[in-house]
């Protein structure tokens, strides 16, 4: 149990996302969690208190005139009973006063008054999400510390599709049993090595104004460089365009096309231990990029194209490579294409992972890998992107000291 007796504070406020609530108090306590809840006037429009008070095994918090607990100074001792305060649903209204310090209820109350992390699990429709005040006060809150859980992308209450949904309890609990995870455990096992990862989308000018991309969102790229830090190595991370918060002393080098990225990667590959492609880089681009917005006509558009470096074979091929983990994001017979992969490219290892299922690989806060080398196959079942990164590291390192013994021997 991940959460072993460790205490969270699950603040709700009203969005439509709350009736979802139950189900993650249920899944915090199934993983040894103690949960204690705030409620929102609005939320209880939304899910009944007396559905959470069976599921939690806790008498519900709402009010922060309530007498009874008031006279014990009761917002001040869930303050500090907490290990962290959840925010989910966290909506537009809640961020905003978190933003600027409001304590007009018991739940931005406990936000000013707790010492615990805070994490938000933000929900709202599409266009609130995307408005420019929506996203000043999510800057605000993570300059101060706060951690962010989602939103996820998809069809919403209101029949509008974008990012805005709060993202599942499942991806909460997990969320929340990374933060408490200690990679500490694996006794810093890259310390001393440097590691290189590639991470993101990469785009192709079709134009001055117009590219071609995909759906990459860098998420399994940052998760690993973070989980690789955190076991000691000195990480370099070259990141296509994406819109997430790079992870804390790591050092970054953005870049947009492939061209960029190939240029990135060779210039400092030398001095790397282990080489992790996780990026989705783009196979083909223009061969004759106009210099002008190519304008509307009748007829076909036709465009040439021409192929980009692979920029992993590249690295592999070198004179003395470091050890190149690959990955292979496919929809059908993903095993196969993955084994191909690793012996065409002469790589150590290769992560499949499947990208058909929208609940897992691109965009996703979750995925499933499994894991081949020329001698073995692992499985690392669905889980959120950091936890495998923390596991497939650990394979990793197995792997790499192998190879490195192998080496000593001779």
């Amino acid at each position: 149990m991940q959460l072993e007796q460790k205490n969270v504070l699950l603040g709700i406020s009203g969005g439509i996302a709350a009736y979802k609530t139950p189900d993650l108090v249920r899944k915090l306590i199934a993983q040894g969690a103690n949960v204690r809840v705030v409620m929102t006037d609005s939320a209880k429009e939304f899910v009944s208190s007396l559905a959470l008070q069976a599921v939690s095994g806790n008498k519900i918090s709402n009010s922060l005139l309530d007498e009874d607990a008031e006279a014990a100074m009761g917002h001040i001792e869930l303050a500090r009973w907490a290990d962290i305060f959840v925010i989910a649903p966290a909506t537009a209204n809640v961020m905003a006063k978190l933003t600027h310090g409001l304590a007009d209820d018991l739940l931005t109350t406990l936000a000013l008054a707790t010492a615990a992390p805070i994490a938000i699990a933000p929900a709202m429709n599409q266009q609130m999400w995307a408005a420019p005040a929506t996203t000043e006060n999510i800057q605000k809150l993570q300059e101060r510390g706060v951690l962010q859980i989602g939103p996820a992308s998809g069809e919403q209450a209101c029949g509008d599709i974008g990012y805005g949904r709060m993202v599942e309890p499942e991806d909460i609990v997990s969320f929340i049993a990374d933060y408490f995870s200690d990679v500490s455990e694996a006794d810093a096992i890259f310390a001393g090595k440097k590691i290189m990862i590639t991470a993101g989308p990469t785009r192709e000018a079709l134009d001055p104004v117009r590219y071609i991309s995909n759906h990459s969102s860098g998420k399994m790229g940052y998760a690993l460089a973070e989980a690789a830090r955190k076991m000691g190595a000195q990480v370099t991370l070259v990141s296509g365009p994406v819109s997430i918060k790079p992870p804390a002393n790591v050092d970054v080098v953005s870049v947009t096309s492939a061209q960029q990225m190939h240029d990135a990667v060779m210039g400092n590959i030398q001095q790397q231990d282990i080489f992790i492609a996780c990026a989705a880089v783009a196979d083909f681009r223009l061969a004759d990029v106009p210099t002008h917005k190519v304008k509307k006509k009748e007829g076909t558009l036709t465009l040439s194209f021409e192929q980009n470096p692979d920029i992993l074979k590249t690295v592999a091929a070198q004179t003395n490579p470091p050890f190149t983990l690959g990955f292979a994001a496919e929809t059908n017979d993903v095993e196969a294409y993955a084994r191909n992969k690793l012996e065409r490219k002469k790589l150590n290892m290769i992560a499949a992972n499947d990208v058909s299922s929208s609940e897992l690989g691109f965009n996703s806060d979750r995925n499933a890998l499994t894991v081949i080398t020329t001698d073995n196959k692992i499985s690392l079942p669905a889980a959120s992107k950091y936890s495998l990164a923390i596991e497939l590291l650990k394979l990793l390192n197995n792997e790499y000291s192998t190879i490195q013994n192998n080496k000593k021997s001779k």
